[in-house]
């Protein structure tokens, strides 16, 4: 079967597809023994994928894990600030991901799986699957509070409107 070479790698549990791109990009990826490019396509039936040496094979069976996230716990696979993440709430032999996003603050229903494609459906706008948050907050929400978060809150890249 025909397939780009960083959705195979991504889907054998190597690294997200965009981290994938960098190690082919680093030169760390080969194909039947040759030096690996970026946006290449294999055959999966027939190449030899390599990371440092060592074959790189297909997931046996894909995995999807429903977690209940606590509070504390960083929304991601390893974290360079030694903080616990959610992986460390759970045992798994094969890797797995998170799909989404929560903040460390923050508890709730995160799914975890290794299945590449399913998270991307999921988390890709240009599929228009519909998320909804509930926020339970501390003090009773004022008027003018709800007026402002209506008019539009100002994030990091740019502009949220409810």
């Amino acid at each position: 079967m025909k397939k780009r070479l960083n959705k195979f790698l991504a889907e054998c549990g190597v690294a997200s597809r965009r981290k994938c791109d960098q190690l082919i990009q680093d030169g760390k990826i080969t194909v039947n023994g040759k030096r690996a490019e970026l946006g290449m396509t294999i055959d999966t039936d027939h190449d030899i994928v390599e990371i440092a040496g060592k074959r790189v094979k297909p997931a046996r069976e894909k995995k999807y894990i429903l977690l209940h996230k606590p509070k504390g716990y960083v929304t991601t696979v390893s974290d360079e600030k030694g903080r616990k993440t959610v992986l460390d709430l759970i045992q798994h032999e094969e890797r797995v991901f998170p799909v989404g996003r929560l903040d460390r603050d923050t508890s709730g229903v995160l799914l975890l799986t290794n299945d590449g494609d399913f998270a991307h459906q999921l988390t890709h706008p240009s599929f228009g699957i519909k998320k909804v948050y509930v926020a339970s907050l501390m003090k009773p929400i004022s008027k003018s509070d709800v007026k402002k978060a209506n008019a539009g809150i100002v994030l990091e890249d740019g502009i949220c409107i409810p």
